[in-house]
């Protein structure tokens, strides 16, 4: 089963979230940072090699949230993984997104997030 990691990266109240391009799949909508693990990867290591590629940032670490698995309509299920993200080095630099947004935890489920992202998003927002 594919694994998928997203990283909950958390300043001063404030998560960090990223629109998707016009031209991706799931166009325009919301996610947290993060992607595939890749074969041979650990999902921390996947967690560290994404984040470093779309944020810029180096050596991301942090516990695992939860984890489920998804699947989209048509496609075969995926495991979803959410990582608190507690620790990197540099600032986050928007590489990849079309916009990227410190929101408030309460205010995350305002955004149209990818679909696989909404279970979390209810219980992350409800303070779980």
């Amino acid at each position: 089963m594919v694994q998928v990691v997203a990283a909950i990266i958390e300043r001063r109240g404030r998560i960090l979230i990223g629109q998707r391009q016009a031209e991706q799949s799931h166009a325009l909508k919301w996610e947290f940072p993060g992607g595939k693990v890749e074969p041979g990867e650990t999902p921390e290591q996947a967690l560290t090699r994404e984040l470093e590629e779309e944020l810029a940032i180096r050596n991301a670490r942090g516990p695992e949230i939860t984890r489920y698995e998804f699947a989209y309509p048509g496609k075969n299920p995926i495991a979803l993984i959410f990582h608190r993200v507690t620790e990197f080095e540099g600032e986050p630099q928007n590489l990849i997104y079309r916009e990227m947004r410190w929101e408030p935890r309460a205010k995350l489920s305002a955004f149209d997030f990818i679909e696989g992202d909404r279970a979390f998003i209810q219980a992350f927002s409800a303070g779980v």
